[in-house]
């Protein structure tokens, strides 16, 4: 079984890609607030946004995060 670690990046060729711009409804929630995800409870701070996935599922990104990696459309 192979195992990788943070900062032990393994010998590997890498190839480069770039995710596909695939459009996700989303809202900026202004309380702290506690979602349900694939992964278990997650929480948000207040500010953080809530993703509605392509499947459904939810999950919290930190507005910070949200705002180096979303462009929101109209």
């Amino acid at each position: 079984m192979l195992m990788f670690s943070k900062g032990n990046l393994p010998d590997l060729v890498y190839k480069k890609a770039v995710k596909k711009p695939i459009p996700v409804n989303c809202v900026q929630i202004n309380k702290p607030f506690v979602v349900e995800t694939l992964e278990g409870l997650m929480k948000g701070k207040k500010g953080d946004w809530l993703i509605l996935g392509i499947h459904g599922e939810m999950y919290p990104i930190d507005n910070e995060i949200f705002q180096l990696t979303y462009d929101l459309v109209n």
